[in-house]
């Protein structure tokens, strides 16, 4: 299978507000470099640098301002003599003005972010569009006729939505890669989320179309973040109703449970016939991830990756979150090796 990366992801790392302190960021260079050393040393394919695209294909998923708000943020934030990273002060909530965007930096992290976990800093926009780029990538390598790619993205994208960034995403990779399927030519995708946590951008999204469906297997929103998004009842509206697939587990789920709600998942896949399927690849449902709280074990992820190959449908594959833990190269690469070991 070919890898695409890029080695501009390090020029982002930032700070976190985390368990009431500023931390460094657990979204740390560190994950990609562990992955891609997995790729190289099980020798899954050749490695392959991002291309340049076309600031439209970032727009085709999100809108206009936001895209300008994340080439220019710290640009704003440094303008007014702060150097370090910029997190939001305040947000609009219920009942506050939520449409219209402020002039100012802070309240503009602020309008544009879900939480205080996506730093902006100097290299972030760089290392976002880079990462954005990596999906298109390999997007173009599926569409070109290859039977499957990984987009090995950092930093990663499934929580990223229209109008906002969060929980370390700023462009949403997968969706912008869906738009690029859907602009030459493709009639359907379908997007499986598999990282433990809901990838509630990418529903954000896609929630009124039926072009496009998204079904994600993740923790309980109830008690685990993003908490305000992924509950089963969250369907689709207008004509995207049923196009939306939530499957929350509980704490402690093991690979037996798991392994239900993925059947039950990719049977709804193959049931909207897609064109092409996008694997939001999230390997923090591993035993030992430090953020979450699931049970699967590291050959787990090659049973996963063996069931997904089961649609036959041309799929790209794009990396999501996994923290620091030893074993974050091996259970990505678990995936990967498994869907190839069924096709």
């Amino acid at each position: 299978m070919l890898t695409v990366f890029s080695p501009k992801h390090r020029l982002h790392h930032g700070s976190e507000l985390k368990d009431g302190a500023v931390t460094p960021s657990f979204e740390a260079p560190q994950r990609a470099d562990l992955v891609l050393a997995r790729v190289q040393a099980t020798k899954l394919g050749e490695i392959i640098g991002e291309r340049d695209f076309e600031r439209s294909c970032y727009v085709a998923a999100h809108s206009e301002r936001y895209v300008s708000f994340l080439e220019s943020a710290w640009r704003e934030w440094a303008e007014t003599g702060r150097t370090q990273d910029a997190l939001p002060l305040i947000w609009p909530v219920r009942n506050m003005a939520i449409q219209q965007e402020p002039g100012f930096i802070d309240g503009k992290l602020g309008f544009y972010a879900m939480d205080a976990g996506a730093p902006i800093t100097a290299g972030t926009w760089e290392a976002v569009r880079s990462s954005a780029n990596v999906a298109l990538t390999a997007m173009d390598v599926v569409l070109t006729g290859a039977r499957s790619a990984f987009a090995l993205c950092r930093p990663p994208g499934h929580h990223a939505a229209r109008e906002y960034m969060g929980g370390y995403c700023y462009l949403n990779n997968a969706a912008i890669a869906a738009e690029r399927c859907l602009s030459r030519g493709a009639q359907r995708v379908a997007i499986l989320d598999v990282d433990f946590h809901h990838g509630n951008g990418t529903q954000n999204i896609f929630y009124d179309r039926e072009d496009v469906l998204f079904a994600s297997i993740h923790g309980n929103p109830f008690v685990s973040y993003p908490y305000f998004s992924g509950y089963k009842n969250e369907t689709g509206v207008g004509a995207g109703d049923g196009f939306t697939v939530n499957y929350p587990l509980a704490k402690g789920t093991d690979w037996s449970r798991y392994f239900e709600a993925l059947s039950h998942a990719l049977a709804r896949v193959i049931a909207h016939k897609p064109d092409f399927v996008i694997i939001s690849l999230g390997v923090d449902t591993f035993k030992d991830d430090p953020i979450s709280h699931f049970l699967l074990e590291s050959d787990d992820f090659h049973r996963m990756g063996g069931c997904i190959a089961t649609t036959g449908i041309p799929t790209l594959f794009v990396m999501e979150g996994g923290y620091m833990v030893d074993d974050l190269g091996v259970n990505a690469v678990n995936v990967l090796q498994g869907y190839e070991s069924e096709t």
